[in-house]
């Protein structure tokens, strides 16, 4: 279970501060697959990254189970990252120097792991022609599932995910959404995702709204 208390985000002093997120307390069950919706700048970004642990709240704290991410130093939290949760982001962010192949075991590697399956993860990804080329060899569907199957390579609980289809074709974007819909029902997966996208959202179990920092409906 994920558990969010009196979550905070401001940026900068004085006269020039933003609130980026006011006091926000949520609740996500294990299994779930949450929407977290809003218009640009209300906060849903940074509400996903004070979740995945890529950022610091500036009061209140972030929950999975019995850990208190807040209570974690940058090299825990970055194990804690690596064991447990999933990223998924818009722009994809393989790197292009690497193969498809590379990209997927690279947080293996950082968790000096094997990885989990990554030859059935190709296979069912529909990527297992295509793991020898490069990004820029890639279509925007391919990186995107390339993108998953490294999200999936340690086998994380959580998977977090930023837009995943907002950089794709109508086509392309459904095919990842049904992705992320097998591994929530397949896998139990809980499955989190940002967009502004109300066709998105609805495919999900449950949305959150935000606004102006704060949960406007949960």
């Amino acid at each position: 279970m994920i558990k969010t208390q009196n979550l905070t985000k401001t940026y900068g002093k004085g006269e020039g501060k933003v609130t980026a997120l006011a006091g926000v307390d949520i609740t996500i069950n294990d299994g779930e697959m949450v929407a977290i919706i809003g218009k640009s700048g209300s906060g849903k970004s940074t509400l996903l990254n004070l979740l995945g642990g890529l950022d610091k709240a500036t009061e209140g704290k972030v929950f999975y189970n019995d850990t208190d991410l807040s209570t974690l130093n940058d090299t825990k939290l970055s194990e804690f990252r690596l064991k447990n949760i999933g990223f998924v982001f818009q722009f994809f962010d393989l790197i292009p120097e690497l193969t498809a192949e590379e990209n997927v075991m690279f947080p293996a590697k950082l968790a000096k792991k094997k990885g989990t399956a990554e030859n059935d993860l190709y296979t069912a990804l529909d990527i297992a022609d295509r793991v020898k080329h490069y990004p820029s060899e890639l279509s925007g569907g391919q990186q995107q599932r390339a993108a998953i199957a490294r999200a999936l390579i340690n086998d994380p609980d959580v998977i977090l995910c930023d837009e995943p289809t907002g950089n794709l074709d109508k086509a392309s974007g459904e095919e990842v959404m049904s992705l992320l819909k097998k591994l929530n029902r397949e896998q139990n997966k809980t499955v989190i995702i940002v967009t502004h996208d109300s066709e998105i959202a609805q495919q999900c179990g449950r949305v959150i709204e935000i606004s102006d920092g704060q949960v406007v409906n949960a």
